[in-house]
């Protein structure tokens, strides 16, 4: 029997949203081992109202990782 347990996390990114999803699991890989996937839940982005250009891609995921026993 195997158990995971699901984390939600936000990720940023100046470059785009794969690299803020890629930036959330970068830094969750420091203290979780084990992780099996992410599901993307959420994607946002803030614009800069002078230029109306992206200028920061954020990502809202939900990473989920084994259970050590």
């Amino acid at each position: 029997m195997s158990v995971a347990k699901i984390v939600e996390l936000v990720g940023t990114s100046e470059k785009g949203w794969e690299d803020a999803a890629q930036t959330a699991v970068k830094e969750a890989t420091k203290t979780i081992r084990g992780i099996h996937g992410i599901e993307v839940k959420d994607i946002t982005a803030k614009i800069d109202s002078k230029t109306g250009k992206i200028r920061q891609y954020r990502v809202g995921i939900k990473l989920s990782f084994g259970i050590e026993r």
